[in-house]
This record gives structure tokens, sequence and C-alpha cells, in this order.
């Protein structure tokens, strides 16, 4: 099953008979010891990031310590498989990224991503910014696309690695431009960064943490965000949406899970202390800068995003023939 449903979820809170502050009372088997949250990325990330802003949330809520284990590798995959396959107590969560929902199309997964976990809850949601070197003789999106147009093949952009998000939502945005760009693949986006800067790539799409500060010091332009709706926090930077391609809208998001079979007032549990969480003001005045906000809501909405977010990068992924090679 993909999530326990709405109805689940509210009768696992009500089962317990009171509210979240009084649960490590009440409930003598959880949080009766230390949590986990898989991080199936590198540290020093904004996955990792990410992960530790959960561990902190739920350490406080909780009281109990929460720590993160980094166990990168393949695209995510094998962190991932690792947590899928622990008990689901409660005690092994997972961190998840939108390559989550990319990786069915790329491996080999000795996993169901969607049969066997249960969704948690989706912490946040930003954009990816387009970034040019100034050198590139463009100052918007559109015209990036005339360029393109005119020098086949000559536009270069780099990406996180064959099949990472990254690489995924600039061949989408292009793929639906109808235009033709040379793919420089590169082991993170520490050094996609430093070429781009260097000028020997064109373009990277990346997230907002990594690449604004550069942008605000005049060595990087921008020339949109990646979701629907402008950010916050750059309202001056266009979207991709209202540059010409209004059906585009990518959402850099993280969010947690468990292994399939989570007990329903455990899922309760977790969703509740990280929904309040999710929303103080300490923690939005922390992201928000940033170009991030918490997202928070139901396991059931979380599931849904996953579940509609799979077919629609698998369709990117057969139509531009992406490997993760």
């Amino acid at each position: 099953m993909i999530s326990i449903s709405r109805r689940q979820f509210s009768a696992g809170l009500a089962a317990l008979g009171l509210g979240f502050q009084g649960l490590a009372q009440a409930d003598g088997r959880f949080p009766g010891k230390p949590l986990k949250i898989i991080c199936p990325f590198a540290p020093g990330g904004g996955s990792d990031f990410i992960a530790r802003v959960a561990a902190n949330v739920l350490t406080e809520r909780l009281g109990q310590p929460v720590y993160v284990e980094n166990r990168p590798g393949a695209g995510g995959t094998l962190g991932t498989e690792y947590a899928l396959r622990a008990p689901a107590d409660g005690y092994t969560l997972l961190l998840i990224a939108g390559s989550y929902t990319v990786n069915p199309a790329l491996y080999k997964l000795r996993f169901d991503p969607v049969a066997d976990m249960t969704p948690v809850i989706q912490l946040s949601r930003g954009a990816y910014v387009v970034c040019v070197n100034p050198k590139l003789p463009v100052r918007n999106l559109q015209e990036l696309f005339a360029y393109a147009r005119k020098e086949p093949g000559r536009l270069t952009f780099a990406s996180a690695g064959n099949g990472s998000h990254l690489h995924i939502a600039t061949e989408y945005m292009l793929g639906m431009a109808k235009v033709k760009a040379t793919h420089v693949p590169y082991k993170g986006t520490g050094p996609a960064i430093t070429d781009l800067l260097a000028g020997n790539v064109d373009m990277f799409v990346a997230g907002t943490e990594g690449l604004m500060p550069h942008v605000k010091s005049g060595k990087l332009r921008a020339l949109a965000v990646t979701t629907a709706q402008r950010l916050t926090a750059y309202p001056d930077i266009a979207s991709v949406a209202e540059s010409g391609l209004p059906d585009y809208d990518v959402v850099a998001w993280h969010g947690l899970i468990a292994p399939r079979g989570l007990p329903a007032a455990v899922l309760a549990a977790l969703n509740s202390a990280l929904d309040s969480g999710l929303k103080s003001k300490e923690l939005l005045a922390q992201l928000e800068p940033m170009g991030v906000s918490p997202a928070g809501d139901s396991p059931e909405q979380f599931g849904q995003l996953i579940q509609a977010e799979i077919p629609r990068y698998s369709k990117v992924v057969r139509d531009n023939g992406i490997s993760s090679q």
C-alpha cells in the first residue's frame, strides 16, 4: 500500500487520546529510544541540511535523540534500499528528494518506490534557479532559447550527474522549449558551480542556496526559477512558466518516508510532531531567505505527490533517452 488512509491516520492520532506533547509519556513503546534518519546523499549538501532540520524538530518534539546517518551512492538508491528494509517501527526514517521519483526510470530497483514505503510528511518545497555565466549573451530565458536555436548544440549545461534531478529538470525545460544543448555531467553541484563560474560551461539549473550567493555578487546571472510562481525571497527573478513555458513547474522538495507497514499511531505521532514543528516562525525565518519553504501537511498528500511525479519524470527520461551512465 502507498500509504495509510486519512481515516486511519486520524484514527491513529485520536486513539492516543491526547495531544502529541503527551505521547512520549503515554506510550511506552514509541518513542522509547533514539531514532535515525537515513540520508542517501553525501554530507554537506542541501538534502543533508534538510535531514538535520528534520532531526532537530523531532528531537525537540519527541524528547528522544534523532540522528542523521549518511549512506550515499547510486543516485541515492543504496541508502534508500537500506532504509526501506529496516523494521517498520518508526525508528528508521528515510530522507528523500525529487530524485526518488526519477530513479525508477533510471535504475533496476530492488524495491518498489510506492508499495514498499509509507509516506510520513513533505518537509520542504523550493525552486531551482536557471543560471548562466555572464559571458553568455543572454539576459532572460527567451533570449537563452533564441541563442540555442540560432547556435544548435553550442549551448552547454551542467548537472550534478547523469540522471540526477537537476539533469532531468533541465532536459524537461529544454524539451518543452524544443531546443538542444550539450549536457556536461559533474560529480555533484560543487564542481558544476566551479566550472560555471569559470565559464567552462554555460548554464546550470540548481538549488538557490548554491547559486544565489554568486548571483548576488555578479559572478552569475539568474534567468528564471523553476516553480510556477516567483519566489518570495527573489521576487525579481521570473519563473520559467511566465517566460514562455506555461506548463513547466518543477519543485525542489524533500520529505520523510518509512518502511511499508508503519503502524497508524506511530505515523500519526511522527507526522504531528513534524507538521507542528515545520510551522514554527523560527524555522520559517531560517529557511525562506534560502528560497526554501517548510511544507508539512498529511502523509496522504505527500504520497500523492510521489505517485504523480514518477510517471511524469519517466516520460522525460524516455523522451530524451537519458540514462544513469
